[in-house]
């Protein structure tokens, strides 16, 4: 592999590295951001068509496992065949998304759409991950996994904000939000046909895409105590993003398509603050501080469903967005310095593996289990069970201080 500055630097590239940085920045918040786009537009679906409840958990689970399948197989591919190249195909495979979106006359279509969604996110996470800390030396060192921290949450806020904004004001022209982000889409794909290339193509892209989740043997003791906070993370943004609406219509009654979003970018949002803002703190105490934040934000959360305090339920969720945004920088800033340069990829993508088992599997179970535990009651347990992951880690960093204390003495 060539030095990321030989790349910068290479004759024939019209984008410079700086420039190229942020682009691929930028690809990292749209695809979140189209990915987070069809949540507030549900209820909207479900009253035009008539479909069963039922059928917002398989749209769910269609994109999460077809993202699943994309990391498991394509995760590493851009490592042999370049970030650029694989960057591309997973751009035209998210344009066609948005077509199929626009076009769609029924739940069918829907399912189809967030099925390529979720290959196109699969397939571009962990190239843009390692890409983006490829770069960073155009802009400053430590910046790319900051922005591999920050990137998702702000682009899963930005989505449901805008699509929010759109289901209120045109509830019959909703189209409108993906072809705004195809247009986007279109024009980064051209500045991404001619940006730099920081990975010379290699053989044994064919046999990288059996399926695996690999953590390199450097980081595999530190990811035991380190992903249940990638873990707790998650699975909040699943509480969020599964059963928010319906949680939000519980309190505040029908015609609530903003507040849908509002409370996905008062977890996405903070969240991507916080990572901003705590970027330089050490990789332990961000993980000390975004697991107390995410303790505080759901015990307030149960606070809030317990007497259907919509209020509390924001202020809450806002809490827990610090822990959100610090709890998943935490594990980056843990687990990415120890991997090879070569490994970036691979190893991003198996944190993202973790990240959205741990998003969807509890949403999907509570979607399930509403129905006869009750909204309110399953919301609660599953609050309970992110404080107990969260917990593991607090429990994990201080056995470590006291084995490193010990060492010293």
């Amino acid at each position: 592999m060539p030095s990321t500055g030989d790349v910068l630097t290479r004759p024939g590239v019209r984008v410079p590295g700086r420039a190229a940085f942020w682009l691929q920045s930028s690809v990292l918040v749209l695809l979140m951001a189209a990915s987070s786009a069809p949540s507030p537009l549900y209820p909207l679906y479900q009253a035009r068509w008539g479909f069963q409840p039922v059928v917002l958990t398989v749209i769910f689970a269609a994109y999460v496992l077809a993202l699943l399948a994309a990391l498991l197989t394509a995760g590493t591919l851009s490592d042999y065949l370049g970030r650029r190249r694989v960057l591309m195909a997973a751009l035209v495979v998210e344009i066609g998304a948005m077509v199929v979106f626009m076009l769609s006359g029924n739940e069918a279509a829907l399912i189809a759409a967030r099925l390529l969604q979720g290959i196109a996110t699969g397939a571009a996470v962990g190239a843009l991950g390692a890409y983006l800390i490829e770069l960073e030396s155009a802009v400053r060192p430590g910046l790319g996994t900051v922005i591999n921290g920050a990137a998702p949450p702000v682009g899963l806020a930005v989505g449901a904000v805008a699509s929010s904004l759109v289901a209120g004001a045109a509830p019959n022209n909703i189209q409108v939000i993906y072809l705004a982000i195809l247009v986007l889409l279109v024009l980064q794909f051209a500045a991404t046909a001619v940006s730099p290339e920081t990975v010379d193509p290699r053989p044994g892209a064919v046999a990288s895409l059996r399926l695996r989740v690999h953590f390199p043997p450097a980081t595999r003791r530190p990811a035991v105590w380190v992903l249940p906070a990638g873990a707790a993370t998650w699975s909040l943004g699943g509480l969020i993003l599964a059963l928010g609406p319906s949680l939000i219509r519980s309190m505040a009654g029908t015609g609530s398509a903003l507040l849908t979003g509002l409370i996905v970018a008062a977890l996405t949002g903070t969240g991507g603050v916080a990572t901003i803002l705590l970027g330089s703190v050490r990789p332990r105490r961000l993980l000390g501080v975004g697991m107390t934040a995410l303790l505080v934000g759901m015990a307030g959360t149960i606070a809030a469903l317990a007497t259907s305090s919509l209020g509390l339920y924001f202020a809450a969720t806002i809490v827990a967005g610090v822990g959100f945004g610090a709890g998943f920088l935490g594990v980056l800033r843990t687990l990415l310095p120890q991997a090879e340069p070569a490994e970036r990829a691979g190893l991003l993508s198996a944190i993202y593996v973790v990240s959205y088992l741990s998003n969807s599997v509890p949403a999907v179970a509570a979607g399930a289990l509403a129905g006869t535990l009750g909204l309110t009651a399953t919301a609660i347990g599953y609050s309970a069970m992110v404080m107990l992951l969260a917990l593991f880690v607090i429990a994990g960093l201080a056995f470590r201080q006291q084995e490193t204390g010990h060492r010293s003495s």
